[in-house]
């Protein structure tokens, strides 16, 4: 058989509707391709003016006119850029997918600067709109001295072209909305889908609603206003950071955030080289919660919106803030398996993460008590930042503090090397946090969920110099020749609290310490945070004994309580019963107490006790006989 060769044929009745629904998921993106392309058509003319390839009149203003007509059920886009003649409709409209931006840079290629401000194409933009018209219409003036033109379609394969009566240079499509966009596209959807898409964009857009005759009428007994654009095509991002007031940066979140909160503080990215890139980074007050991380990075394209939170670009890290960047040199019309191994998007989500860590550790030098106050609020962001991305922590670690239970900033480089102590709430476990505090001992506060992991990845990050313990982790080694008075205690002590494997230590702590407190080792505690995270997440296969807890009950011989103790121990095991006030127990549940550990009935129980050790002290202490 002899070899053929060829070309795949492609039906385009076919193909053409895979293509639209792949392309376009959310129907309200035909409004920000097709004024996509009007703004490009402006674009382009007023370059063509610039190099004195074309003319304006002095009294026109490029724009973009968008109006609604609820009785014809249309909805037209026009503008008055740079046109198109009966060649080029046929040319770009009728060949799927040619780009006439690429064809334009080629032409003028030689004079045309770099970096235009145009928006290009997203795809196969002007055909997102056969999903939402029954019939779409096209008429086009170009500025060169041709006729105008029209083409219409009715599916976007079978066509009509023709003259058109058009005498106004620029283009001006019509949709002629299918029943279900009539119902779904009124005037409040498309101001809201204007406002998400091209808020920004930067030529002026107008709004109108094409009112019934009697609605007209009462709208003309009103007083007259000039009509204003619907979107703001001078961003804040565009202008100079030394023209901005901190009031307009704060008005500008709250605008675009609905947040009613001032941000802490903002980060302005201007850049031209290697490439470009401009916005506005704010960190908000989060009081250290997790909130929706949706719409926080607003990513636009030439000023127009293009996604929400792109992680090829922005690390998930810095979801946490929220900000607007607008990147004019993305590779758009590529797919996003490319875009996540595209050498400019790296580059860039390089640059976004140096800038903040830049950002953070100038304002932890600069102003240490000022970037203090704010640490509640980007804590978590800081920390979580650190574990995801080891760029962010070289560049970030001197802006990482730490609060003390005493309301005092410390750098990790304040703490020192060696052993850092911490508790898990600024008023949790203050007996033992009294207790280190008495030798010197300076203990923080660490009381967030991430902070489990946190301190493994210090440690790992300091190579075994910094190591994080608990308060209550460690309490002090064995006092040794009191082995025979340990054994007994151990024995009362089980006896007491119904463990026959709980483990006892006599320690001296001090006189000023309490008679006996709960030791936990750091790795069963960290194992004990484990198994509580693997449990929220809905994993419940594993090893318990794994998870079980160590924990030892340290008794002070230097405590005054510690001879009657002994005494108690002594006397229990001579009687058949133990009866009447269990001092033992009691001693074991002030521990627990101590270590936040005794809970309902138990604590109950407990208070009982104390409340009759209290009248029983009472009695002693005063005359029975005395009246009140």
């Amino acid at each position: 058989m002899d070899i053929k060769k060829g070309q795949v044929g492609v039906t385009t009745e076919n193909i053409f509707p895979i293509i639209r629904q792949w392309l376009y998921q959310d129907k309200d993106i035909f409004i920000r391709e097709l004024v996509s392309n009007a703004a490009d058509a402006l674009a382009k003319f007023s370059r063509l003016t610039l190099m004195g390839k074309a003319e304006m009149p002095e009294d026109e203003t490029l724009k973009i006119e968008i109006a609604l007509d609820r009785d014809k059920g249309t909805l037209t886009i026009e503008d008055n850029g740079i046109g198109m003649t009966f060649a080029e409709i046929e040319k770009y409209i009728n060949q799927i997918a040619y780009s006439g931006m690429v064809d334009f840079a080629e032409r003028f290629k030689d004079e045309a600067s770099e970096g235009g401000a145009f928006i290009g194409h997203f795809g196969l933009g002007f055909y997102s709109s056969f999903m939402v018209a029954d019939l779409v219409k096209i008429e086009s003036k170009s500025y060169l001295d041709e006729p105008a033109a029209f083409w219409q379609s009715e599916d976007g394969i079978d066509y009509e072209m023709g003259p058109s009566d058009k005498t106004t240079r620029g283009t001006k499509i019509t949709l002629y909305l299918n029943d279900d966009a009539k119902s779904q596209f009124d005037s409040f959807t498309l101001r809201r889908i204007l406002d998400k898409y091209l808020g920004f964009m930067a030529w002026p857009i107008y709004f109108e609603e094409i009112k019934e005759e009697a609605e007209e009428k009462a709208d003309e007994e009103k007083e007259k206003v000039a009509p204003t654009p619907i979107n703001d095509p001078s961003p804040l991002w565009k202008r100079s950071p030394s023209e901005i007031t901190d009031d307009e940066y704060k008005a500008f979140y709250k605008k675009v955030f609905l947040d009613p909160q001032d941000p802490l503080f903002w980060i302005h990215l201007n850049m031209d080289y290697p490439f470009r890139l401009q916005g506005i980074l704010y960190f908000p007050r989060t009081d250290n919660v997790y909130e929706a991380l949706d719409g926080r990075i607003k990513i636009y394209y030439n000023q127009v919106f293009v996604a929400d939170n792109i992680k090829e670009i922005i690390p998930d890290f810095l979801f946490l803030l929220r900000g607007t960047l607008d990147a004019p040199d993305l590779p758009l019309n590529v797919s996003r398996s490319f875009l996540q191994n595209d050498t400019y998007v790296n580059k860039l989500s390089g640059h976004i993460i140096r800038k903040v860590a830049d950002k953070l550790t100038q304002l932890a030098k600069d102003d240490f008590d000022t970037y203090a106050s704010y640490w509640k609020d980007i804590a978590l962001f800081v920390k979580y930042g650190m574990m995801k991305e080891d760029r962010f922590y070289d560049r970030a670690k001197d802006a990482l503090i730490f609060e003390t239970t005493d309301g005092e900033f410390l750098t990790l480089d304040k703490l020192a090397e060696g052993d850092i102590y911490y508790t898990p709430g600024k008023n949790d476990l203050t007996v033992y946090v009294d207790r280190l505090k008495q030798d010197g001992k300076t203990v923080i506060v660490m009381d967030h969920e991430i902070d489990n992991q946190f301190m493994s990845f210090i440690e790992y990050k300091s190579e075994g110099k910094t190591r994080f313990v608990r308060v209550d982790a460690e309490l002090g080694k064995a006092e040794e020749g009191l082995e025979e008075k340990q054994q007994m205690l151990e024995k009362r002590f089980r006896q007491a609290a119904g463990d026959d494997k709980l483990k006892v230590r006599l320690v001296a702590l001090g006189e000023n310490a309490l008679p006996a407190m709960i030791e936990e080792s750091e790795q069963s505690r960290r194992m004990s945070e484990m198994k509580k995270q693997l449990e929220r997440l809905g994993q419940t296969d594993f090893d318990d004994q794994m998870f079980a807890p160590e924990r030892t009950l340290v008794l002070n011989d230097d405590s005054p309580l510690m001879s009657p103790l002994a005494r108690e121990a002594v006397q229990a095991f001579h009687d058949e019963a133990d009866t009447g006030f269990d001092f033992t127990r009691y001693v074991y549940d002030l521990a627990r107490l101590g270590q936040d550990d005794l809970k309902g009935d138990q604590l109950l129980s407990f208070l009982r006790q104390s409340a009759l050790m209290a009248a029983d002290l009472a009695d002693k202490t005063f005359d029975k006989s005395e009246e009140i």
